[in-house]
This record gives structure tokens, sequence and C-alpha cells, in this order.
């Protein structure tokens, strides 16, 4: 019985469901947010979804700043700049709309905006984040409009640490959003590329958390039907953006896989990670790109977990069926099979492979991962993912 010990969390309040963005100001009163902060990155901020989201604060009479300046991966200074314009504007609370970067930038700056300690001193490390002023901590609303990180439910942020180029998790109880509002109608307007990257970031999420070890059995359920949901699901999201049903589906995986990632993560995202911060890739389809190679490295530990997967989700053919579904999920999204698909004229010297490698062992998801994920390991499996 020793080894049945394990600590579990559940996310916040979610209001699910189409058209429920209207409830925005019944949301920000329920928090006592008088002034909130509207995050967003700058691709979305020019787009008819947001504009409609500010009329419906703009209607209720409610005074608001809106702050944009925010990478695909989050850097400090968008995080700096963001907590300049929040003081500024004495905003009291956040709405945090977007995917996964707006997402984890609008929590930081809730978060950070209190604080006197550097970001870096509440790194996902030990208790850390027992150093953090909590009760500065600005209240935060979630609204995504992708179906990936599953930031809305998480009660951490990812930031990328440009003197050093790694990524690093900041974690406090209270990132966690007070409420969240998950309107798959904000995600129809989301393009090809986009769908296909963040569901296989919420495939990745449920698939490390369902084969890391430790025991989480609830955990292992909601992974196991996030996993069946994409499967069914994201398919259908990419080829008709406006299948409201599909796009609802997606939208609750992501938020099952970062539910389910309270277990663990592993070599997908440690990999993924450093890839991601040096050469700024899409953090989703980066992960889609290492998915086969890690779930081929990790089969000698996971092969009769991946066997109940497979049969539950009506896969036939056991592990091999399983990882042939994965690499047709991966043509049907046109995923590349190659690293060299996602960064242009790479062409990588050993040197920066082994930093790569490097890097990747020391990334706080590395620990979940069901193989030991050595250096010689994560060489092997970069070299085979530029390979292809």
């Amino acid at each position: 019985m020793t080894e049945l010990v394990s600590k579990w969390n559940y996310p916040t309040t979610v209001r699910f469901g189409a058209g429920r963005i209207k409830e925005l100001p019944e949301v920000l009163e329920a928090t006592g947010i008088a002034n909130p902060l509207f995050v967003t990155d700058p691709g979305l901020a020019r787009l008819p979804v947001v504009a409609s989201t500010l009329k419906i604060l703009n209607d209720a009479n409610i005074p608001h700043g809106v702050f944009s300046d925010v990478k695909p991966n989050p850097v400090e200074a968008n995080l700096t700049a963001g907590i300049a314009v929040f003081k500024q504007g004495g905003h009291d609370g956040v709405i945090a709309f977007g995917g996964g970067s707006a997402l984890d930038l609008g929590k930081l700056i809730a978060f950070q905006a209190g604080q006197t300690r550097p970001v870096w001193d509440f790194e996902d490390i030990g208790d850390w984040w027992t150093r953090a002023d909590a009760a500065s901590i600005a209240p935060i609303i979630a609204v995504p409009t992708t179906a990936g990180t599953g930031s809305e439910v998480g009660r951490a942020g990812v930031i990328t640490n440009e003197a050093t180029h790694t990524k690093k998790v900041i974690f406090h109880p209270k990132l966690l959003p007070a409420i969240v509002i998950a309107d798959p109608e904000l995600s129809v307007g989301m393009p090809p590329f986009i769908t296909a990257g963040t569901g296989m970031d919420a495939l990745a999420h449920c698939l490390e958390a369902y084969c890391a070890p430790g025991y989480h059995p609830m955990a292992d359920g909601i992974a196991v039907e996030g996993i069946r949901l994409v499967f069914e699901n994201l398919p259908k999201a990419f080829a008709d953006g406006s299948d409201l049903t599909a796009r609802a589906h997606m939208m609750s995986a992501a938020a099952m896989g970062a539910t389910a990632f309270q277990k663990g993560l592993g070599a997908i995202h440690s990999l993924s990670h450093p890839i991601g911060a040096i050469y700024d890739t899409h953090h989703g389809m980066t992960n889609a790109v290492f998915m086969p190679y890690v779930l081929a490295f990790n089969r000698p530990a996971i092969e009769p977990r991946i066997e109940r997967l497979a049969s539950y989700i009506g896969i036939a053919g056991g592990f091999d069926g399983f990882a042939d579904a994965i690499l047709n999920l991966r043509r049907q999204l046109d995923v590349p099979h190659a690293l060299g698909g996602l960064i242009k004229d790479l062409d990588m010297s050993e040197d920066q492979k082994e930093r790569i490698a490097a890097m990747a062992i020391v990334d706080p998801t590395a620990g979940g991962n069901p193989v030991e994920l050595t250096k010689e390991a994560a060489l092997k499996l970069l070299n085979e993912a530029i390979a292809g």
C-alpha cells in the first residue's frame, strides 16, 4: 500500500457551452473584478471574435484595458510590458482570452503584478510557490479560443527565459482561474494548422499523463476519455472548422488533458520545450512531431497500458495498432514527419543537438517519462525526429 500514495487536484468552475461568452459581465461580477485587463495575442486582437467580446464589456459599461503584446512562446519582456499596463490602468483582475500563450501570460500578469521577487523565483520546483505573496495575486477569468493547452484549468504558466533559451513553468495554486468560460463558438475561426497543432497538444497531454508512472486512477480515466475524444473529433474539426460539436468535444479534451497531466508528462514535452524555446516552433505541432518516436521508445514500459487504451477507444492490433493510428492521425492533419517540416532550413550542428539533449533531460517534464530519459536517449530521439 505504500505505493498507493498520491496528491489529486481538480479544475475550477467551468461554464461550458456555445454562446456562454455572453455571461462575461456576470462572471466578472461573481469574481469581484470591476476593471479587468483583457489579455490576448496580436493575431486574435485583430479578429471579430475579440471585437465582439469587447463589445459585451462596452455594452455592460465595464471599464477595461487591452494588452496583446504576446509572442507565441511568451517571454519575460511580454510579462514586464503586461504588468506595466496592468498597473497603469489600475486593473484589479485579468481576462485571459485566447490560446495557450495568451492564457499563460494573462495568468502570469495577474500573478506577478503584485510580487516583489523575480518571476523565476516561483518556478515549479519544490515549495518555491510558497515564496509568493498570495494575497496580492489578482483574480483571473480564462476564456480559451483554442482546444490544446488546457491552461484555463491549470495552476501554472509557461514562460521562456530569453537569456538561457529555456522554458520555465511557474506554479502557484492561485494561478488557477476563478471561472472559465469554455465557449466552442469562439474556436470556429481557428485555421486548420492551429486546429491540428492545438489538438495534438491535447492528445500529447492525455497520452503522456496516462503513460506516466504513479498512482492516479482518476487522471488515468480522464486521460483515456480525452484520447477517445481527440481521435473521434480532431479530424472532423480540422476538415470542417464550423463543426461546433467537434469543436466542443475538442475543448473538453483540452481541459481533460490539463487536468490529467497533474500525474505527469514525459519526453514528448521535454524534447518539445527546448525546440520551441530555441526555434520558436508551435508547441503542439512540435509535440506531434516527437510523439511516435517517444511512443516507440517507451514501449517496454507502457505496452500493456496502451493495449488497454487501444481496446477502449476501438483500435485493433494492440500497441502496434495504436502506433499506426497515431501515424494515420498525423497524416490526416498534415503533421510533418520530421522537424524540418517545422523549422525552415534546419541544419542542426552536433553541438546544438548536445545542447538540446542536455536541456531536455533537466526539463521538469522529463521525470514523468515511463523510461528514464538519459542524454543518450534524448539525442537518439532528437536524431530520429530530425531524420523522420
